[in-house]
């Protein structure tokens, strides 16, 4: 099988390399920082942004939120279904 990524550098600009599953925590930052976050279900998402920014912002079912991202806390988070795309 051919990979396109051999020999690529990656880029922050895309695609991300793999895509994890999130389980929301209030207190312990994601393993890899988030290019985006993909989400299933939608809802109420609160986040720390890359930046050290908090935010909740309300996303629909399959949004995809193209924001740096290192936690996804667990108060103040509705939204199920969420996934990491990450460089890696």
């Amino acid at each position: 099988m051919s990979n396109p990524f051999t020999n690529r550098i990656s880029s922050l600009s895309g695609p991300a390399t793999d895509i994890i599953p999130v389980t929301p925590d209030d207190i312990n930052d994601m393993a890899d920082v988030a290019i985006a976050l993909y989400v299933e279900t939608g809802g109420s998402l609160s986040i720390v942004t890359v930046a050290g920014g908090s935010r909740t912002v309300q996303v629909a079912n399959n949004s995809i939120l193209s924001v740096g991202v290192r936690r996804v806390n667990a108060t103040g988070t509705t939204a199920t279904g969420i996934h990491a795309m990450v460089i890696s």
